[in-house]
């Protein structure tokens, strides 16, 4: 597939919202508009070679689902269903969301373990996120210093997402091109 798949688990909504302003700053022509997880199959994420990816945090750094009290299904159930597929050759980027002042000691915990789900898999993932300009305790999804993908505070940093959003795809934009242009 020649374009980006933007693809997100949510409960709330939110995170559709940040994958719908990913959507509109990058347009139709390079991204296709975004999908909830629990609306697809394997195969339609399969198909691309360059995605992002959203997950909201819920749990203790646990993947959003059902077990974690999510009402409806998340990434955890999608993820039970690509057992075995293998990523390699996939580039992606990944954005979470969390609220600092919450949840300071586990801040945006569900992104880590999107990350992992996906390393494992053998994707390769670009566009890690500076920590500056959050306050917060602890976030499991700090890697080498920097948040594995961009992290969004909608409840207490709402007024920074759109040019966090803007800064971050100006960030991954070139490399995710770059592999789509690859595969074209």
């Amino acid at each position: 597939m020649n374009k980006i798949g933007i693809f997100f688990g949510t409960e709330t909504g939110t995170t559709r919202l940040v994958a719908k302003k990913i959507h509109k700053i990058l347009g139709d022509e390079i991204a296709d508009k975004p999908v909830n997880v629990n609306r697809i199959s394997p195969e339609d994420l399969l198909r691309y070679d360059v995605l992002i990816l959203g997950t909201p945090s819920y749990g203790v750094a646990e993947i959003p689902g059902r077990s974690a009290g999510c009402l409806e299904s998340n990434w955890e159930e999608f993820l039970a269903q690509l057992d075995g597929a293998d990523l390699s050759g996939k580039r992606i980027a990944l954005f979470g969301l969390g609220a600092q002042e919450r949840y300071a000691d586990r801040f945006a915990g569900s992104l880590i373990r999107l990350y992992q789900s996906l390393i494992e898999r053998g994707a390769e993932i670009v566009g890690n996120w500076s920590t500056e300009g959050y306050v917060f305790e602890h976030s499991p999804s700090i890697v080498d210093g920097h948040f594995v993908g961009l992290v969004i505070d909608q409840r207490t940093q709402g007024m920074l997402t759109d040019q966090r959003i803007e800064t971050w795809l100006e960030q991954v934009k070139p490399l995710l091109l770059e592999r789509v242009a690859a595969a074209a």
